[in-house]
Order: C-alpha cells, then structure tokens, then sequence
C-alpha cells in the first residue's frame, strides 16, 4: 500500500526534520567537525533548506511525466520529451545546454495477449519483454512446462520440445532488493536463449517483481546468434504461481500466446544537459543525471524520470542559491539505459578526454533517501563519508562503497569515482517495470531530500580545494 498525498506541499513533519539542523552539533557527540565540514556546513544548511522548501522537482517530475508519458527508445514520446528537457534548462539559465545524438535501438511491442486454453479458457495478465521477436501470424498454441530454474529445465530434457516453457522463479525476499533481482532477472535475460536451445517454442517468465496485484512487469530479454530466437514474454506473478499449481495437480496446461513485437532500423535519439560552469578549474567536471527514457508502461516516473528530475533539480538548487563552484557541474539526462545502455556509452565516447572528477547517478526510486554509495579510491570514500556526515540532519548520510548504477558505469570503467543515490528501494520492485509506475508512487518530501543530497555532493566535491583522485590515476 502507498501512503496517501492530499498535496504537493512538503509535509510539516519534513520541515521538522530541517529544523535538526539546529542540534547537529549535539547529534555528534563528541565528535569534533572536520576542517571540510567547518567550512561547508553553513553552505550545506542552506541547500537543504532551499530544497525542503517547495516540492519543485515533484511538480516537474508530474510535468514531464504527464505531458509525455513512458518514453521507450526509439518513440516519438522520448524525443518529445529531450526536447523539452532541453528547452526547460534554458529557461533554468544553465549553462551549455545541449542535446548531444545517440542512435538507440527501435523496439516497438505492438498487440499482444496469452491465454489460457486448458485445463479452462482465461485470459493471462503479460506484457511481452523488450527485444522479442513476435510470433507467427496466428500465434502460438502450445502446451507449457513449468520449471522452477535452468537446471529443472536441462533435466526436463526431451519433455520441453514443442512446449511454451514458464520458468516460476520468485524473487528472492529474505536478501536486498537489488541483490534478490540479480538473482531473478537472468530468467528474464537469459531465458529465451534457454528455451530455445531445449527445443521449446516460446519463453514465459514469472514477473521479476516482490509484490503483485495481478500486474506484469517488463524487460530487456536477449538472443544468442546460436539458437533461434522464440517469442518471450512475463507473465504476472499470480498466474504462473496458477499454472504451476496446474501442473503440479497433474493438469494438462495449454497456453495461446499472440505477439506483433519487432525491432525496426535504430533511430536518432540524444543526451541532454546543462552545466553550471566552474570559475576556476572548469575543464574539471562533476557529472550527474539519470536516464531520460523508460520501458513503454506506465508513466517512468520511479525508473527514472524521477532520478533525472532530482538531479536536475539538485543543479537548479545551486543556481537558486546563487552558488558557482570551482568545478563544473554538470546534469544529464541519459537516453536508453533500458534496453541497450546507448547514452552511458556515447556521454562516455563523447567526453572520455575530458577530466570528469566524479560521476552521480540516481536510478533507485527517488525514494528516501538514505545516502549515497560510492566506488572510487580509500581517501576518495573517506571525503565521501565525510561530506555524507552534513547530511546527517535528513537522515542521508550513509555512505557505502558501491555504487552500481547502468549510466556511470562506462565514465567508471575509464577510473572515474561513481557515486549512486541510496534510497529506501523496499518498494521499487512492486512497481519496476510495469504500468503501476506512475506518478502517485513517489513523495514530494523525499524527491526533496534526494535533491539535496545530490546538491551537497556535487557541490562540496565541485568546491573543495582538493579534488577527488581518480582510480588508477595519480592526480
């Protein structure tokens, strides 16, 4: 269940929560602040002041996502809204606004149903995952096996031949969210391959997801040039936990599955971005951002036009306040990190001579923020956790070395220090990937705080006198 929002304004209990800043000497203990925080404390309070006192980027994120919808690569919604993401950073007064082209790929789902035939007619809940091919004029009529892993199926050996198989794999509760989706989503990446390879017509997945009103939940899938491709698809948790049952009784199970999904030609999509630029070392860059673009269901506002709006917003705070840093700051709206990961790759190829000092990206809900994680060198994470100590007073100031976020992760491969945006994601896998991904399932008071901690990080990193070494590089 999500809590209710009877408004758009910041709740009082937040702007209590503010009002810590007061104590946070006391909230230390004995413990002294540092030289760093002495000197950018008083500029960290005002930043998370400035923020918590509207609900500017809920209102934004709102404005995008209702104006455009989901944005998948390679549709006119995604392109609509760079544009707008571009003009709306003009209007912000940021500088070297831009949109720099990318070719990403062109997935179009088209018309899609399954149902099942026996042991009773009924419709199944699913939504086909990005990158299958479609099937035959007609559909497929098939019986199903249902399988609980990879293994299961290379035992059922002959028996998957001319079968639909459905692998019923839960999602993993007792670990992290993120680490249970590692574990689950290699039957959506992975499964069709599989199928195939064992003689089966088409590949079924159990929704990756840890909570479910009968809503299926989308994804990157993928081919291997081996094996023929087969249609493949997810169906809501709820009715492959059904089937199996069936199975389980001894039932015969016979599914129709009727895809229209095909890839078209790539298509010119682009990077948007803006800069504060530095006043003394400006060729010196401190990028953040989150992707623009999302899967083609509900509206992308948790995955991830909310992580692209903080960011945006956390840039927009700086310029409020009147503060340029001696670095350059810059915010990115990356295009397709969903299926192809196209604009992490081409900011990297476009900008790898440039001297990038640090990396952020949100991609984990927007939620409440917790902290932040950070890859980079020991000293790196020790100023981190240093600058993660200001954010105390809004409960975001944990600082955990990782940071596995899609879009930074080439800037990370050429040894520059990533930071990802760690935010309570125990309800980001109820709605990943599927059309509950709206608007409603984000807070304005925690988009608030997720914008500060973003703001502080880039702009203590961005001022410090010091700045951040590079991994694998002495500098």
């Amino acid at each position: 269940m999500t809590k209710p929002r009877a408004s758009c304004l910041v709740p009082r209990a937040s702007l209590a929560g503010f009002a810590m800043l007061a104590i946070l000497p006391m909230l230390g203990g004995a413990q002294q602040p540092t030289p760093l925080q002495r000197r950018y404390q008083p500029t960290v309070d005002r930043i998370i002041a400035l923020a918590l006192s509207d609900s500017s980027a809920y209102q934004r994120l709102g404005e995008l996502v209702d104006k455009f919808g989901p944005r998948l690569s390679g549709s006119e919604s995604l392109e609509r809204a760079i544009t707008w993401v571009h003009d709306r950073m003009l209007e912000d007064k940021l500088d070297n606004v831009r949109i720099e082209p990318v070719m990403v790929p062109h997935w179009v789902r088209g018309k899609e149903s399954a149902a099942l035939v026996e042991p009773r007619a009924a419709p199944l809940a699913m939504l086909g995952l990005g990158g299958s091919v479609g099937t035959p004029a007609g559909g497929i009529t098939a019986e199903v096996l249902v399988v609980n892993s990879f293994d299961e199926l290379h035992m059922a050996g002959e028996r998957a031949k001319g079968k639909i198989v459905l692998y019923d794999y839960p999602f993993p509760t007792n670990i992290p969210p993120f680490q249970g989706y590692g574990r689950a989503v290699q039957y959506r990446v992975r499964g069709a391959i599989e199928a195939s390879k064992a003689g089966a017509v088409a590949s079924l997945i159990r929704s990756v997801a840890t909570n479910s009103i009968r809503s299926p939940h989308t994804g990157v899938m993928y081919y291997d040039t081996l094996y023929t491709p087969v249609p493949a698809a997810a169906l809501s948790v709820e009715d492959a936990m059904m089937l199996h049952r069936m199975q389980d009784r001894g039932e015969k199970i016979v599914v129709h599955l009727e895809m229209e999904a095909q890839t078209l030609p790539d298509a010119k999509s682009g990077n948007v971005m803006g800069e504060i630029k530095g006043w003394q070392q400006p060729k010196q860059v401190i990028v953040l951002g989150g992707h623009i673009d999302s899967w083609d269901v509900g509206q992308g506002a948790m995955d991830d036009g909310g992580g692209l709006v903080v960011a945006w917003e956390a840039v927009k705070l700086l310029k409020r306040l009147g503060l340029q840093p001696r670095r350059t700051v810059r915010v990115v709206g990356w295009t397709n990190e969903e299926n192809g990961l196209r604009g992490g790759r081409g900011y990297r190829d476009a900008h790898q001579n440039e001297d990038h000092v640090l990396a952020m990206e949100s991609d984990a809900g927007a939620f409440s923020p917790l902290g932040v994680g950070f890859e980079g060198t020991p000293q790196g994470l020790a100023t981190i956790t240093e600058i993660g100590a200001m954010l105390k007073a809004i409960g975001s100031d944990r600082v955990t070395p990782i940071a596995g976020e899609a879009d930074i992760s080439p800037l990370k491969e050429i040894g520059v220090p990533t930071i990802g945006l760690d935010t309570d994601d125990r309800r980001y896998f109820w709605y990943h990937h599927s059309e509950g991904d709206m608007l409603d399932k984000l807070d304005p008071a925690e988009m608030a705080r997720c914008a500060a901690t973003l703001a502080v990080m880039a702009y203590v990193v961005a001022d410090m006198e010091t700045r951040l070494p590079r991994v694998g590089v002495s500098k």
